[in-house]
């Protein structure tokens, strides 16, 4: 991203498509569906366990999805009715960022949080003399 491309416009939001990008995928159980389609898991009762989502928050994310093309939603059981869930070409084009965003949580989030679980101090803190 180069400052120079990218104009001040001041008085208004800037136009963006990171921004638009993030009202279909920005939030966390979204982005946690996405990891576990990613993984092979496409059972809403599965995505739940796995993610954590409370069910109503699951079953509006898994719409929002499947509305902008990120996801599709496949009939496995006719009897009963039963659908699981898989990931779009659009869906698959997210796999870069999601690893991307692991290494990052793995290099900058994960170690700082286990050193403070641990009472020490994060990576960059200094210890109190």
């Amino acid at each position: 991203m180069s400052q120079k491309s990218e104009s001040t416009n001041l008085g208004a939001p800037r136009v963006c498509s990171i921004a638009d990008a993030l009202q279909v995928v920005g939030e966390r159980w979204s982005l946690l569906v996405l990891r576990e389609l990613g993984f092979g898991v496409h059972r809403f009762k599965d995505i739940q366990v796995n993610t954590g989502a409370p069910r109503e928050t699951l079953a509006l994310r898994l719409r929002t999805l499947e509305g902008a093309g990120v996801i599709e939603r496949r009939r496995y059981s006719d009897r009963p009715p039963r659908d699981e869930y898989v990931l779009t070409a659009a869906g698959r084009d997210l796999t870069p960022v999601l690893a991307s965003l692991r290494v990052w949580g793995e290099r900058h989030v994960t170690p700082a949080l286990a050193t403070r679980a641990d009472g020490g101090p994060a990576d960059g803190d200094q210890p109190l003399p």
